[in-house]
């Protein structure tokens, strides 16, 4: 048996200038549904009913909540640092008066990340979160939709979350935000 040998594939990862650079000559597009992760370009799972009726729910719930000193964003892009632009399905964000038309938010204007998971929960509870600790996001929920649970993420330090928390149905989340909200409340 003859032996080959083995060569490492060397991916070319993209940073968030160069794909910019292919949004504004047409490669990607809005119909393309992707996001950069790493330096990838990563397809995202398409929105089922639910995904969508639990990111309205989050969406009305955090509206009412949160008052008018905050954004919420739906599945808009955050840029992480030069190799990552996510689109997490809601962030909450500090007040900007542009909205930020003059550019994404970034870390230091994200309060809360939430990745509604239907069929998505290894990315969303791997990949995902990984960089979300790296950029010292400060609180990331991840709705199991699949496990009827929510997964609270705190306290991001060197790269990982210390403080994690799994909320079932009928339990009231612990967050770092003034907020009273109960799984059933985020799951339907």
């Amino acid at each position: 048996m003859t032996k080959f040998p083995v060569i490492p594939i060397v991916l070319h990862r993209f940073t968030t200038a160069d794909y910019h650079r292919m949004v504004e000559a047409g490669i990607l597009t809005a119909s393309d549904k992707v996001e950069l992760l790493d330096g990838q370009i990563s397809i995202m799972s398409p929105i089922g009913r639910f995904h969508a009726a639990c990111v309205n729910r989050l969406n009305r719930f955090l509206s009412q909540q949160m008052g008018d000193e905050f954004i919420i964003s739906i599945q808009n892009p955050i840029v992480l640092n030069d190799s990552s632009e996510p689109e997490p399905d809601i962030s909450v964000l500090r007040f900007k008066e542009d909205y930020y038309e003059s550019g994404h938010p970034e870390p230091q204007d994200t309060f809360l990340l939430v990745e509604v998971a239907e069929s998505s929960f290894e990315t969303d509870n791997g990949v995902k979160l990984a960089l979300y600790a790296q950029a010292a996001i400060p609180e990331v929920w991840i709705v199991d939709l699949k496990q009827n649970r929510v997964l609270v993420y705190q306290q991001p330090d060197q790269g990982e979350y210390r403080r994690m928390a799994t909320f079932t149905r009928e339990e009231q989340l612990e967050t770092s935000l003034s907020l009273s909200v109960s799984a059933k409340d985020i799951l339907g």
